[in-house]
């Protein structure tokens, strides 16, 4: 288990106690292996998506502190060096050296990589983070991004999302027939097959939409962030669980040639940087989420669950749209097989472990 708690000061200790106790006359290739470096970091979150956004900028604080400031970072709001989706683009090209970006926005170049942020009914955010650590995740993504010359690493996890956004009610299939839903990501294709219209737009444009009603219902992220784009204002009705995303892991994309020229002390900073930035993002979104979901209650939001004929009637058009994929695509097979197997493994143990104490603690704690 990870530790709760980690020193910032610490992360190149390990190094610098080795360069340190070398003999005197290795100062010069110490002064050499920590020169003084600048980067760029594109966001793909705006500046009011303050805790994704703050991500980045805590990251690269972390960062500078545990380099001295010799390595620092400055980061860039979504518009600012490029838009949410060319994150990758311009990591790829070298016009920027890293990005803070969803690998879920940039699956029109390699499906594959989505399974950085997680395919819908997929992992949660604890088997995420074991899957791409500990059962090979991290290769099969990072093999994924070497293509467009870009490493990943794990900086930000949301956890469960919000459900949709409603004006009316959604008892069966019938009641999404030509539906109008604003959702972008890989949750859209598996809607249209049930017959609602998926619509991607910008979430800044999301709430005008369902108040003109341009749009009948809409998606967006966790209640904090749901809570401070207004959706409650135009729709009431919010259904779950979020199936289409259940991890929501974000990355740090660095430029490969950046990345494997950085002395390695400063790897094993920004690695420990984003390994810490990871931790922080999920155990935030569980600290403000609680407080945001009873403000949306008071309002009048009304919290309702997806009927169970059709959680399984998504979930077979899931496992219909990314099989046509699997049979096409060896790389995404290969990453299919590896976190559905990884999944399947661990069913027995959340069936003992987390599923009855879980259950346990909503029917104690949840009585009125």
């Amino acid at each position: 288990m990870r530790r709760k708690a980690l020193h910032r000061r610490a992360f190149l200790h390990s190094g610098a106690t080795v360069a340190i106790a070398g003999p005197v006359v290795a100062a010069p290739a110490l002064a050499q292996s920590a020169p003084e470096i600048r980067w760029r970091m594109a966001s793909s979150f705006p500046k009011s998506q303050e805790t994704l956004y703050g991500a980045g900028q805590t990251l690269c604080a972390y960062l500078a502190e545990a380099t001295d400031n010799k390595f620092q970072i400055q980061t860039y709001a979504a518009g600012e060096l490029a838009t949410s989706r060319q994150a990758l683009d311009v990591v790829a090209s070298g016009a920027v050296e890293c990005a803070h970006t969803p690998l879920s926005f940039h699956t029109g170049k390699d499906m594959t990589l989505a399974f950085g942020t997680g395919l819908p009914f997929g992992l949660n955010a604890r088997l995420q983070q074991s899957w791409w650590a500990h059962g090979g995740g991290s290769k099969i993504v990072n093999d994924a991004l070497k293509a467009f010359g870009a490493y990943g690493i794990p900086a930000g996890t949301t956890g469960p999302q919000m459900g949709g956004w409603f004006k009316k009610e959604i008892n069966s299939l019938d009641d999404l027939k030509g539906l109008r839903f604003r959702i972008n990501g890989l949750g859209g294709p598996i809607f249209a097959r049930v017959g609602a219209v998926p619509v991607d737009s910008p979430h800044a444009d999301v709430l005008a939409a369902l108040e003109s009603n341009a749009i009948d219902g809409a998606e967006f992220l966790c209640p904090h962030d749901d809570e401070r784009l207004g959706l409650f204002k135009a729709a009431k009705l919010n259904y779950g669980p979020c199936w289409w995303e259940s991890a929501g892991m974000v990355h740090l994309l660095v430029n490969l040639e950046k990345w494997n020229g950085l002395p390695k002390a400063y790897r094993a900073a920004l690695a420990h940087a984003c390994d810490a930035v990871n931790l922080g993002v999920l155990a935030k979104y569980d600290a403000i989420n609680p407080a945001a979901l009873k403000r949306l209650a008071a309002a009048g939001t009304v919290i309702r669950q997806f009927p169970q004929p059709m959680l399984e009637a998504f979930y077979r058009a899931a496992v219909e749209h990314f099989g046509e994929i699997a049979a096409k695509d060896a790389k995404f097979k290969k990453a299919m097989e590896s976190a559905n197997g990884f999944l399947k493994d661990h069913i027995p143990w959340l069936q003992a472990s987390d599923q009855p104490s879980d259950a346990f603690q909503i029917a104690i704690n949840g009585r009125a």
